[in-house]
């Protein structure tokens, strides 16, 4: 039996990565309300103030701060209304002192006019006047021109992907075809004999598929395009067709199941012989997660890669490699880490590095990460955490309290 050369996680990503160096991501422009989830091919500068005036930000009268300094509920100042500013309108009037005038939310500050007090602070007073019970500050209940984004300022960053406030901050700046990376296209195979469909019942010996619809709900999650799917038996000539099929199609074809030393394990001489140079990597040091195989085809520019059978490998493994090889290659920045203690001890496997899926506790003085324990091969492991952590590969544990 040969035995696995493994290679530390950060080994393999180096590796993938320096495969796709020579091959430049797909981008393009695509309209705004199709770039969710799709992270941004460069930045995004404003090419002009937003907003383009100064707008009330609350229902009442503009005025000259200073005409307001004594106005107290007991001891109202008193003020001339100018007139009256139309939501959508160039106020086309300028205030001097002595003067106010009236505006709705959003409405725009007429010349002069440099505050705005609420209309619940505001009373009549005679034909044309205003008593006003409220001092304000100049700027008070006013957006700024330019306050929100300054003509020529940079409103999204590179890799940012977009979500729906940044959908926001694009209309806003009048950007209505988005530069993006297009996301890479991915094949999930699933191979063995003793998999069904979900919803089948299964005979003796058989387990439904999860791998397949787990892996692709991951990668959708991540960006990735899931553009073909299967599930194959323990058959080498099929699970040849079906790689040389998904080399034409995709980028990354992602095999589960067929990876350790078992004896219908084929998938490291499946891709030998469908890819050049082919495999590069074949064990990683990490718990779960060890009999996981890469490979490359030069030629169709495609990355191949064998995840162990067992659920939690298999998605802990697409994680750690091919979503954060994906922000890599995009400039995505990963997700903050939040800070927790652990709530007991946790063993390690020195020389891999172990990750660990939590439960978060919310507790006085913060997060306590309770260790989910459970087999790779058990799907709800992973299902009843909220995230995960790592123990590095020279530790042997962590105490609670970590």
């Amino acid at each position: 039996m040969e035995l696995l050369k493994v290679d530390s996680v950060e080994q393999a990503l180096d590796k993938l990565a320096a495969c796709m160096a020579g091959w430049p991501l797909e981008a393009g422009r695509v309209p705004l309300e199709a770039a969710q989830g799709l992270p941004l091919a460069q930045d995004v500068h404003t090419e002009e103030d937003i907003p383009g005036f100064a707008r009330s930000t609350v229902d009442g009268y503009a005025v000259l701060a200073k005409d307001t300094a004594a106005a107290t509920d007991s001891i109202p100042v008193f003020l001339k209304v100018a007139g009256k500013v139309e939501m959508g309108r160039l106020a086309g009037m300028t205030l001097t002192a002595g003067q106010c005038a009236a505006v709705p939310t959003g409405g725009m500050l007429p010349a002069g006019a440099d505050a705005v007090v609420m209309v619940e602070y505001t009373e009549p007073f005679g034909a044309s006047g205003m008593a006003l019970s409220q001092s304000v500050a100049p700027g008070e209940n006013v957006v700024q021109r330019g306050e929100d984004a300054a003509k020529g300022a940079l409103l999204l960053p590179r890799g940012r992907r977009i979500g729906p406030a940044e959908t926001g901050a694009l209309a806003a700046a009048g950007v209505v075809r988005v530069p993006v990376y297009k996301p890479l296209r991915l094949a999930v195979l699933s191979t063995g004999d003793e998999l069904v469909p979900p919803g089948q019942v299964p005979g003796p010996g058989q387990v439904r598929d999860i791998n397949t619809h787990a892996l692709v709900a991951l990668a959708r999650k991540n960006g990735f395009e899931v553009a073909h799917t299967a599930v194959l038996r323990d058959d080498e000539a099929l699970l040849e067709a079906e790689l040389r099929r998904a080399a034409h199609t995709c980028d990354i074809v992602a095999v589960s199941g067929g990876s350790s030393q078992g004896e219908k394990d084929a998938t490291r001489a499946v891709i030998d012989r469908v890819a050049s140079p082919g495999v590069f990597t074949h064990g990683l040091a990490l718990k779960p997660g060890k009999p996981t195989i890469l490979g490359v085809d030069d030629a169709s520019r495609t990355l191949f890669a064998g995840l162990p059978g067992h659920p939690v490998s298999a998605m802990m493994v697409f994680e750690l490699l091919f979503c954060r090889l994906w922000r890599r290659l995009t400039g995505t920045p990963e997700a903050p880490a939040i800070p927790a203690a652990l709530a007991a001890n946790v063993a390690a496997s020195p020389g891999k590095l172990t990750s660990w899926p939590v439960r978060l506790e919310a507790g006085d003085t913060g997060y306590r990460a309770r260790p989910i324990y459970g087999k790779s091969g058990l799907i709800t492991t992973l299902a009843g955490a909220d995230g995960y952590f790592t123990i590095p590969r020279n530790a042997e544990g962590l105490p609670a309290g970590s």
